[in-house]
Order: C-alpha cells, then sequence, then structure tokens
C-alpha cells in the first residue's frame, strides 16, 4: 500500500520537473524536491498505516475510584485487567513530584522533539566503557512511546520507539505526552501512574507529596520492581536520595530542603484498595460502570467512625448476626453513611449482603406516621382518647409486645410503648388503604404480597419495608413534612434538581403535624440506656420496632440535623430470639447519635400548633365542656385549632355522647319505657364500654346513671356488669383446690382453671395476658390451662363490648 502511494506521488512529481528549467538543469534539485515532499508524504503515510495506538476510553483506561465528597477515596475497581491506574492532570499533581520527574528523567523534555541526540550519545559512550547498561538515553516520549507499544531489545525494537515517539510528538502536545506518564508510569505490581502509586503506598493523594516522597515516586518506574518501597525500602531509599543529589546539583532545591528530605525515611504500606462504605460503592459501580471517579454523598470521616463502632458492637452478637446503619444529613437529603452490613469482609455475618436495601418487616416502626396522617385527617389530636384493650369480634386481634392491656391510653404513651392495639384502632379510622396510598405518593411504598390488599397488619409491620425508605420517612420529621429523596452523588448546595419531578419533594403531612408527630417521639431514654456515656440531653426524636418472630430489631432517630436509621438481625432471616428494637437496637442508635457532632435545639411550634387543655372521655376543649362531662384534663396540642371527639367503637354502637338522661325530682333515673313524669334531663359523659374494667368506679356506666325510678321496670340503658367468677382478684393459685387442680402426667406441674362469669350479654371471649383462649357460651365455659408461674391478667368481653378484668398469681 505504501509502495502505492509513493508511485502515485512520484507521477505528481514528473511533470514538475519536466515544466522547470531551473530542476532540469541542476538534477540534484530533482533529489532535494523529492525528499521535502516524500519524507512528510512517507510519515503521513506511515501514521495512517501504523497509527500511534493511544489509550482507549476511560473504562478500559483507569481504575474506577469511589470518593467522598470531599474526594477522599472510599473504594476502588481495578480496570479490566487488574491494573490499579487512577486518572490524573498534571495540575493536579504536587510540583515537588513533576519538578524531580523532569530533572532525574528528563531535563529538557520542553525543548527537543522526542529524541534527546546528545543523551543517547552520552548513554551509548556510557553503556560502551562499562559494557553493560549504564542509562538508556531515552526521554519521557520515548518512555511513553515504549509504555503504549511495548517492543523488544533488538535495533528493530528502538527503531520502532523512535517511530513512535515521533508520532507522539507529532500528534500531542509536550503536556499531553506529560499527562499520558503520569497515569501510566510502572510503579510495580499491578500498580501504575503517581496517582495510583501515591494513594496506595503513601496513603494521600498525589497533590499533597513531600518533595522526599516526590523524588521516591520520580525514580521508582525505572525498576518498580527492584524498588517496590513495601518490600525493598533500603533500595528505594538509596535510589530517592540520588535524585534528590541531582535536584540538589541543579539548584532546584536549597541545601535545607536536601538535608531535611534526606531525614524522612520510606515508610510505605502493602497497596491495598481503600475500603470504606463497600456495599454503596459497589452498587454506584454497577450503575456507573464507565466513570472513572464517582464522588458521593459520604463523609468518610463519619463512615469510618461508624464502622469501627459497628465492628466493635457486633462481636458481642453470635456469628450470622449482621447490622446495617444509614446516616442522612436533613438539611442537604445526602447520605453521610452508609454500612450495609457490620463486616464487609466477614462471610460468617453475610457480610456481602446490603441489608440497607433488602426487603424486610418494619416492625412498628412505621405507627408514628399512622398517628401522623391521622393527626393530618382531624381524625385524632395528640391526647386523643384510645384503647388498648382487646379487639372483641374483630377479625384482626393483634396483642401487644408485653401481652397486657394498659385501658385508656393517648396516642405520645401509644407510642412511647409501642402499643399495638391503639395503633390498630387508629389506622382502622385512617383507613389501611389510605395509609398505604399516603406512603406510595411519597415514593415509599409498601411491598406487600403478590394479590393482596392492605390491611391492618400493617400497623404492625405486616408488609415489606428497608430501611433506605424508613430513614426517607422520618427525615420528614425535619423537613417540614416534606419527603425528599435521599441522595448518595455529591452536588453543590445551590444545585438541587428540585425541578426535576424525580427529585423534587412531596409532602407526606403539612409542617405543623411534623412538629407534633417530632415533639410525641423526642422520648426520654430509658434507664437502660442512660449512662455517662448516652445523656439525655441531645434532642433525638426516636422509635424503635420488632419484626414477629424476631427476625429484625429496629431503631430510627431524627434529630434537627439527621436522620439515623439502625437495624440488627440475620440477614438470612433466621429468629433470633430475646433480640428486639428498644433492647439491642436502641442503644446503638444513642452512641451513633453521639458520634455526630452538631447538636442544635428543635424549632419552637409553627403557629398553627397550639397547646390547650382536653377532657376525656370526651375528647374536647376543657373551656368548653361542662365540669361535670370532663371526667380527666389533658395537655394536647392542637392542629389549626381543630379538636376532633373521641373515637367512636363500635362496641358503642349509635348511642349519643354526651348521653341525654331523663331524671325525676327527686333524682332517679326515667327509663326509656316508664310513664313516670320526668322532672329535667341530665347529660352523661361516656367512656368507651371496652374501657369499663380499667376505669375508675365513678366513672363506669353502672356508676355515672341514678337509680331506677320504682314506676320504671326495665332500665334500657343498663345490663346486669359482668362479672367473672369462681376467682377472687389478688388469688394465688399454687395448689389443686375448688375449680383447679394439678396434672402430674409430666412435669410441667399444669393447673387448670374453669372460667366462669355473671352478667353481661351473650357469649364471652376470654384473654389471659392479651392472648385469646376460648370463648364461653351458655353453660358451656372453656378450662384455662395455667403453666407458667407469675403475675397473670385475665379479661372477657361479652357480645356488647361489656368486660370484666381481673388480677392473679400463679405460684
Amino acid at each position: 500500500m505504501v509502495i502505492q502511494q509513493l508511485s502515485r506521488l512520484g507521477q505528481i512529481i514528473r511533470p514538475v520537473v519536466a515544466g522547470c528549467p531551473i530542476i532540469r538543469k541542476h538534477p540534484w534539485l530533482t533529489l532535494l524536491l523529492a525528499m521535502v515532499l516524500i519524507t512528510p508524504a512517507a510519515a503521513w503515510l506511515l501514521n495512517r498505516v501504523y497509527p500511534l495506538p493511544l489509550p482507549g476510553t476511560s473504562e478500559e483506561r483507569f481504575a474506577q475510584t469511589i470518593t467522598d465528597y470531599r474526594g477522599q477515596p472510599l473504594r476502588a475497581f481495578a480496570d479490566i485487567n487488574g491494573v490499579w491506574r487512577y486518572e490524573i492532570h498534571q495540575q493536579q499533581v504536587a510540583p515537588f513530584y513533576l519538578q524531580a520527574l523532569l530533572a532525574y528523567e528528563d531535563r529538557w523534555f520542553y525543548q527537543h522533539p522526542g529524541v534527546n541526540p546528545l543523551a543517547m550519545a552520552r548513554a551509548a559512550w556510557q553503556n560502551l566503557r562499562c559494557r553493560c547498561v549504564v542509562s538508556g538515553g531515552s526521554t519521557l516520549t520515548m518512555q511513553v512511546a515504549r509504555l503504549l507499544d511495548p517492543h523488544s531489545r533488538s535495533l528493530g525494537g528502538k527503531l520502532k520507539q523512535l517511530w513512535r515517539a515521533a508520532q507522539l510528538e507529532w500528534l500531542l502536545s509536550k503536556d499531553e505526552i506529560l499527562e499520558l506518564y503520569l497515569n501510566l508510569a510502572p510503579m510495580g505490581g499491578p500498580v501504575e501512574g503517581v496517582e495510583a502509586a501515591s494513594r496506595l503506598y503513601l496513603n494521600k493523594a498525589s497533590a499533597d507529596l513531600s518533595l522526599a516522597e516526590s523524588a521516591l515516586l520520580a525514580v521508582l518506574p525505572q525498576s518498580p520492581s527492584r524498588l517496590r518501597p513495601d518490600r525493598y525500602p533500603e533500595r528505594a531509599q538509596q535510589a530517592r536520595n540520588k535524585v534528590l543529589k541531582r535536584l540538589l546539583d541543579f539548584g532546584l532545591i536549597s541545601e535545607q530542603q536536601y538535608r531535611e528530605a534526606l531525614l524522612e525515611r520510606v515508610l510505605a504500606a502493602t497497596p491495598r484498595a481503600p475500603m470504606l462504605a463497600p456495599l454503596l460503592a459497589r452498587q454506584l459501580h454497577q450503575q456507573f460502570p464507565h466513570q472513572a471517579v464517582i464522588r458521593t454523598s459520604i463523609d468518610a470521616d463519619i463512615q469510618a467512625t461508624l464502622e469501627r463502632l459497628l465492628r466493635d458492637e457486633i462481636r458481642r452478637y453470635p456469628a450470622g448476626q449482621s447490622a446495617a446503619i444509614l446516616v442522612v444529613d436533613n438539611h442537604s437529603h445526602q447520605v453521610r453513611a452508609y454500612l450495609g452490613s457490620a463486616d464487609f469482609l466477614n462471610n460468617e455475618r453475610f457480610g456481602h449482603v446490603d441489608m440497607v436495601q433488602a426487603i424486610r418487616s418494619p416492625g412498628s416502626t412505621l405507627k408514628p406516621f399512622i398517628y401522623g396522617l391521622a393527626l393530618e385527617e382531624g381524625l385524632i389530636h395528640s391526647a386523643s382518647l384510645l384503647a388498648d384493650v382487646p379487639r372483641h369480634r374483630k377479625q384482626y386481634r393483634p396483642e401487644n409486645f408485653a401481652r397486657d392491656f394498659s385501658g385508656p391510653t393517648d396516642p405520645q404513651t401509644a407510642l412511647r410503648y409501642s402499643l399495638n392495639l391503639p395503633a390498630v384502632q387508629v389506622l382502622e379510622a385512617l383507613t389501611p388503604e389510605h395509609f398505604a396510598t399516603a406512603l406510595a405518593n411519597v415514593r415509599t411504598p409498601w411491598q406487600l404480597p403478590k394479590g393482596s390488599q392492605p390491611s391492618l397488619a400493617l400497623a404492625l409491620g405486616g408488609g415489606g419495608f428497608n430501611l433506605w425508605q424508613l430513614v426517607t420517612l422520618y427525615s420528614s420529621l425535619a423537613n417540614e413534612g416534606q419527603v425528599y429523596p435521599l441522595q448518595t452523588l455529591a452536588t453543590e448546595p445551590d444545585s438541587r434538581a428540585t425541578n426535576n419531578s424525580e427529585q423534587s419533594p412531596r409532602w407526606l403531612f403539612s409542617p405543623a403535624t411534623a412538629w407534633v408527630v417530632g415533639h410525641l417521639l423526642r422520648n426520654p431514654r430509658p434507664n437502660r440506656v442512660r449512662t455517662p456515656q448516652v445523656k439525655d440531653a441531645l434532642p433525638l426524636a426516636w422509635k424503635t420496632g420488632t419484626s414477629y418472630g424476631f427476625r429484625d430489631a429496629w431503631a430510627i432517630g431524627v434529630t434537627p440535623d439527621y436522620s439515623i436509621g439502625v437495624w440488627l438481625g440475620r440477614p438470612d432471616g433466621t429468629p433470633s430470639p430475646g433480640q428486639f428494637g428498644s433492647l439491642n437496637a436502641l442503644p446503638l442508635l444513642f452512641r451513633l447519635q453521639q458520634r455526630l457532632d452538631r447538636q442544635p435545639q428543635w424549632p419552637a411550634a409553627p403557629s398553627e400548633v397550639s397547646e390547650q387543655r382536653i377532657c376525656w372521655p370526651l375528647g374536647l376543649a376543657a373551656s368548653s365542656t361542662q365540669p361535670e362531662l370532663c371526667h380527666q384534663q389533658r395537655d394536647a396540642w392542637i392542629i389549626r385549632g381543630q379538636i376532633p371527639p373521641t373515637l367512636r367503637d363500635t362496641a358503642d354502637g349509635l348511642m349519643p355522647n354526651p348521653m341525654t338522661i331523663r331524671v325525676s325530682a327527686n333524682g332517679l333515673l326515667i327509663s326509656g319505657d316508664c310513664d313516670a313524669a320526668a322532672d329535667h334531663t341530665r347529660q352523661l359523659a361516656l367512656w368507651p364500654r371496652v374501657l369499663e374494667p380499667w376505669l375508675a368506679p365513678q366513672w363506669r356506666l353502672q356508676q355515672q346513671l341514678p337509680a331506677l325510678h320504682p314506676g320504671c321496670h326495665n332500665n334500657d340503658l343498663v345490663v346486669a356488669p359482668l362479672q367473672i367468677t369462681g376467682l377472687e382478684p389478688g388469688s394465688w393459685l399454687a395448689e389443686p383446690t375448688g375449680s383447679h387442680q394439678r396434672n402430674n402426667d409430666d412435669n410441667s406441674r399444669e393447673i387448670q382453671l374453669v372460667l366462669g362469669s355473671l352478667g353481661g350479654y351473650g357469649s364471652k371471649d376470654w384473654y389471659l395476658n392479651g392472648q385469646y383462649v376460648g370463648t364461653s357460651t351458655g353453660n358451656q365455659s372453656p378450662t384455662l390451662q395455667l403453666t407458667t408461674a407469675g403475675p397473670q391478667e385475665l379479661v372477657v368481653i361479652d357480645e356488647q363490648g361489656s368486660s370484666d378484668r381481673l388480677a392473679f398469681y400463679v405460684n
């Protein structure tokens, strides 16, 4: 091909020669003209036929580096050939390094055309005199040529190197050639380029190299295997000192700089890639495989601190246990720490499984958002009367974690003690569909089994959620009810893509509701985690959760600055009996929060929020409630002046509240079907009937009603009160007496108790320590087997919701 092209060039020259008398008269001019025309043409043709093998695309040339938001490396992935090479530009390298490199390797780099004849002649003479290789005389351009296209040490190989050097000088600028060297220079093993060597050997960026370190890395490519500083520090130090001496001889450094640099010992680590936030780095590497540098939102200092803390913490747990932590800056919505597992390199703890993203049961962690949405809808206020009682005649009948009932309660108490039954009561009023739709609207949808619909089980974690979604939701409490998508890539504070529908915030509830929910969650710390290291002063709103079967322990906390999520458990889903949120995850949450520096105070209540006194059982403002209808007063946070009444229970039917009764002149009750004359009417504030066993006697309906007028024979307001029989309150059961007997067939020492009751209406459901144990109808009563020693609570509820309870003890 080259011969054909030259033949065509000869055909062009011949007419020029024939038409020029001067050239015809002096034939040597013909030769000169041919050389002038042919030489560049031949070079151009050779360049076309044998193009310079410049590095390919960035994913082929460089390892991928995942950095924190300041640029500090978190994790790196080698290039497609397993080489560690980090992209660097000339202006990013320490001036000392460039000075040492040019002084030692190629002092006339910016003056020669790619080949330095004087240097080559000097090297040839030195090698000839020594009869060994003293120096090679290669310029930096020639070294880059050899790196791009390796060649043999034969004469043909040297000519090939010279040709490639000429190509480089022809096609690239001096700075571009130098930059190729900075990125391709061999530094020992799979390490190439000054940035990779600086990071892996010296644990710093090449911009931060000292004079002595610059000299070390400048000489290392001369013999990278023999001078590796991690293996042969003495050899490396001797070679480095030669570079320093040359810098001194050339007057590039002072005598003092020279002496100080000589005092620095060569201390290099074995090349090891950084390993912070490894699971997030893996996720981003898979998402952006062709990006040489990915700058994340992670704060490497926070990340490293929390990884050390978690590694220490997880040692208390058996093999198979793992943990996950997510920390988010509430102002920028950027993730500052991402710990997907307790120890990435520990296979026994499933370190490779990312539990920040794993779908699990969230337990009770979403209860605050049930109450928040109910506040937003005007169904309740912060001190509404709720019922922590068995869900009689309901299709979904959960129990409390402690397997007991507390009777009358309010949202703050229910959240503090994570009571299940009040949360289900509020969700029933809100509807599971509304709850699921609200969460899906802010991009945190439940994961439900295929074909299933939202149900009341959502209140107790009956669906799939992950730590990422939980922290996303909780951060809304510090962002006035707005849910922002969390960011893992660093952005400038003013460049948030709020115009992008995928990045713009969405309202979960109003700023007023967000403030009230946050206030309800700012509980004092439990005594078990109140230590000198964990103080009460930190402004943390928190909630815990434990999934069914002790598979997941959660703790989520929010301050004005940070949202923090903690998960503990086994990634394979194996239960961990005795491990739950408030005992295991919560203390870790408090220690994490103490590691974060900023501790501002929560803002004051918004103008839409006011504090008022309300009355139980009606739930209305004390100022507008008659004293006889206000049995208890509570402080409540009221939103936009709306004070909703107490939620009605289905057991109360359509009975109005307050209820109006007719009373005779002597104060006796006139029933509805009685002809006796009524003197006046009275109003009674009714408590939900299901709460009767937990009420003070004077607040029960039976006690509030006056005695029945003797002229009336039927009290249609009161059924004979329900009462447990056969057992006295406070009884101790130890020996088989009366209606109970000991079963001696095995070692269980079981006590059998036949349940009985008087009064009430219809069939009765029985509960022992919060668990349903049976139903009695007519003359048929269930038998209770008592096998567990300690305090017991027995509750019975009839078809109208009337109930009785009794406490006793099994010895």
